[in-house]
């Protein structure tokens, strides 16, 4: 029988003691005797939100279907246990075992967002373990991340050992052979460090050494040894039907953010949005058949009793097969009464005919992502949208029963005028009215209901708007309250509502998301000065960021503020993705001239992602 690393003392305490305790159905256990290779698989936040995410319940599976390795879950203990176990120094654990951190031989720390920073060193701290990789000595484990802010790695490479680039189900194998082959014959863990550096989508930081000009802007970044490529290229599944997926996922105890089977249908995005990271890092477009999902469903169901179904991609909607994927999960489901969801699908007429299907409309709301309030603007991002699309799936929602929208905008886009962010206050406008053309008073369902929400632009790396400048915190807030007063000035505000994001966040979020290595000391000073939990708005303290800043010399405004030049030196040059540099290039000079390119499916824009040898590059 396992025994717990809290007390019950401790465990009571707590405000939610299962985020401790494991034990849950589907977790997988094993003999700590019997397995060459312990690895503590983290999530740099709280337990229900780590816990709703697919890209570790995958990496779960995959690792635990060695015998020779056991992976465990770690996520951030909350601020009320944080604070016990820094008094009791009770070190941190994983949940599967219960056994300290210090005695696994991996930590994968995945990185989804970048104000998880200070909690990596948070879990590392807690751990015992030292939060600068060159302070660690034989006895520590190797620290490895991962994910999409691990494709700029580098304000955070002073505290990681290694970074995976890619997807996971790839190079994992020959990184763990590699490390039970250098035990074996007596290496170090620099030795192992070097064999790693050769391998597929592994970059060891302390293998290369930035070089800057007086500007402070990069001049080159070099490799130290022989195994250290120049450049590191991602790694990707090429084949969806063959890549590991977790038939008997995890089930909580406690009510996870993401409480359902996730069935991930495709990866990549055919859009080109050209403020999003994602749809870039993750091309090209690959899709799973409908008949291995519908398999992957039914057993997933089996084996978690959830009565959800949630189809997870960047956009459903641009899945070939949905209709016949949706007929058969309806088949499937209709007996079981389980529901299905679909996040991420463009309004228009066959959507809209879709969820009526398959969800009930009294219950949700239906969500637009315009992202910019005049066609000028959603022409400069590729959004590929028009405000006759908007409209015309608009009143076919409200035609169908739907009364409550909501609407997401970005302020502080680049060649933003006042026009666009007026824009958004008045397409809200135009949809409202829209509910009253379209639906006759007597079936009305109310008043139409309308919520929009802007964030603050942060340009990333990767995207045709790396080049961008952002907006100091003042100005973003400004453009917001002139969004906000030009709701007011609208004939349906009543029923029109309007909320915006933290400034400060966003422009912290700036720096680190194209920060080099030296912002690293700012991130370490922060969490000194107490800054943890940055994602949650009840604790970020944007002061402690300015003192750290002012400590450590780094000054936020050239790393938002600063023109970049067209043949800049990026920090995260030395990754390739497949876009080029010269294709993001390309499409950020179209987006100044206004210029739409076509999704992928329409035409392709040559944008180096066929390299890869699959996906939607080579359908055809």
């Amino acid at each position: 029988m396992r025994k717990l690393a809290l007390s019950e003392d401790i465990l009571l305490q707590a405000e939610k003691p299962a985020r401790y305790t494991g034990g849950e159905i589907n977790a997988v256990i094993k003999d700590r005797e019997q397995v060459a290779v312990r690895f503590a698989m983290v999530f740099p936040d709280v337990y229900e939100i780590g816990e709703s995410h697919l890209g570790m319940k995958i990496l779960y599976h995959l690792l635990n279907a060695r015998p020779d390795v056991w992976c465990e879950r770690v996520y951030s203990p909350w601020m009320d246990m944080d604070r016990q176990m820094r008094e009791k120094g009770i070190p941190l654990f994983a949940l599967e075992s219960q056994d300290p951190l210090k005695d696994f031989d991996f930590l994968g720390i995945t990185l989804q967002y970048e104000m998880c920073y200070t909690n990596v060193l948070q879990v590392l701290d807690l751990a015992g373990i030292p939060l600068l990789a060159a302070d660690r000595g034989e006895d520590m484990p190797l620290v490895i991340g991962g994910g999409p802010c691990a494709y700029n790695p580098e304000p955070l490479a002073d505290f990681f050992d290694l970074f995976y680039i890619g997807e996971g189900e790839v190079s994992y194998d020959a990184l763990l052979d590699g490390y039970k082959e250098n035990r074996a014959r007596g290496g170090s863990r620099q030795d192992f460090l070097r064999k790693a550096a050769e391998i597929p989508g592994i970059y060891v930081p302390s293998l290369y050494r930035p070089e800057y000009h007086e500007d402070g802007t990069l001049a080159d970044f070099v490799p130290l040894c022989p195994e250290a490529p120049r450049k590191i290229r991602k790694v990707i599944v090429s084949q969806m039907d063959e890549a590991p997926y977790p038939l008997k996922p995890v089930v909580p105890y406690l009510k996870a953010t993401q409480d359902r089977v996730v069935l991930e249908i495709m990866r990549g995005c055919i859009r080109g949005c050209r403020f999003c990271q994602a749809g870039m890092i993750y091309r090209p477009v690959r899709q799973k058949s409908v008949g291995k999902l519908l398999d992957t469903a039914r057993c997933m169901q089996d084996a978690t009793g959830y009565d959800e179904i949630s189809l997870s991609s960047l956009s459903s909607s641009d899945y070939t097969e949905l209709g016949p994927l949706l007929n058969g999960l309806l088949s499937e489901c209709r007996d079981r009464k389980v529901n299905i969801s679909l996040p991420s699908l463009r309004i228009d007429a066959f959507s809209l005919d879709v969820m009526s299907k398959v969800q009930d409309v009294k219950k949700s709301s239906l969500t637009f992502a315009p992202e910019g309030g005049t066609q000028r603007i959603r022409n400069v991002i590729n959004k590929g949208l028009t405000e006759e699309e908007i409209l015309s799936g608009a009143a076919e929602a409200f035609r169908g029963g739907w009364n409550k929208v909501k609407l997401y905008f970005m302020l502080g886009l680049p060649t933003e005028t006042e026009e666009d962010m007026r824009g958004i206050a008045e397409l809200a406008e135009k949809i409202a009215k829209c509910y009253y053309a379209e639906v006759p008073k007597e079936q009305r369902k109310g008043k139409v209901q309308i919520t929009a929400s802007a964030s603050f632009f942060v340009p990333k790396p990767f995207t045709p708007f790396q080049w961008a400048t952002m907006e100091t915190e003042e100005e973003y807030l400004r453009r917001a309250r002139l969004v906000k007063d030009t709701f007011r000035e609208q004939l349906n505000r009543k029923s029109l509502h309007f909320q915006y994001h933290e400034a400060d966040v966003t422009v912290l979020e700036g720096v680190l998301a194209r920060g080099d290595r030296r912002v690293g000391a700012a991130i370490l000073e922060a969490y000194r000065l107490g800054a943890i939990y940055d994602a949650w708005s009840e604790f970020f303290d944007m002061e402690k960021w300015r003192e750290a800043f002012r400590r450590t010399g780094v000054d936020p405004d050239f790393y938002t503020r600063r023109p970049r030049q067209a043949e800049e030196l990026f920090p995260w040059d030395f990754i390739d993705i497949g876009v080029t540099k010269r294709f993001l290039r390309r499409e950020w000079e179209r987006a100044m001239e206004g210029l739409v390119t076509p999704n992928c499916r329409e035409s392709c824009s040559g944008c180096g992602a066929a390299v890869f040898g699959g996906g939607i590059c080579h359908e055809n």
